[in-house]
């Protein structure tokens, strides 16, 4: 499995989501740098300093994103850097329901930021131990409690 840079970037909020609202997660990220693409080149790495609040609908990331960019002055040409101290405050909800495992209609907030179930990797790039982050085949997690006390395992799913 090949990794980019920006997975450091990518948080596991499974077992936050098991929490009761108002539990938090706070995140930090130093050194990770990102392909911006070719007219934008990063001269430092990010700074990333966020707190991931659990809500009754989801999750409210709130924090910083820092870096620096190369650029050039068109006039001059002399070399700068322009420092990006960017705001992060977004809700973010799920995509599928947490008890059952099945996927969420997300037709009536097609706008809202949607989690994203975990992808399939080989199971030495996830912790061991921590059950709220075991995946099924379908990467659907795997015992994570969830609204329904005591539920465990492998959700179970009812004949149409």
């Amino acid at each position: 499995m090949t990794t980019s840079p920006a997975d450091a970037l990518v948080v596991n909020v499974a077992g936050l989501l098991g929490d009761p609202p108002g539990a938090h997660r706070d995140l930090a990220v130093d050194g990770v740098r990102i392909d911006l693409g070719a007219d934008l080149v990063q001269a430092s790495p990010l700074e990333v300093r966020a707190r991931i609040a659990r809500t009754n609908r989801g999750v409210i990331v709130s924090g910083r994103v820092r870096t620096n960019l190369a650029d050039t002055c068109s006039r001059c040409l002399v070399a700068l850097q322009v420092s990006l101290d960017v705001p992060v405050d977004e809700e973010v909800l799920p995509s599928i329901e947490l008890a059952s495992g099945l996927p969420l209609d997300t037709t009536a907030e097609p706008e809202a930021h949607r989690l994203r179930p975990p992808r399939a990797g080989p199971r030495a790039a996830r912790p061991r131990g921590d059950p709220a982050r075991r995946t099924d085949r379908a990467g659907l997690p795997v015992g994570v409690p969830g609204p329904v006390p005591g539920m465990r395992g492998r959700p179970q799913r009812r004949a149409p």
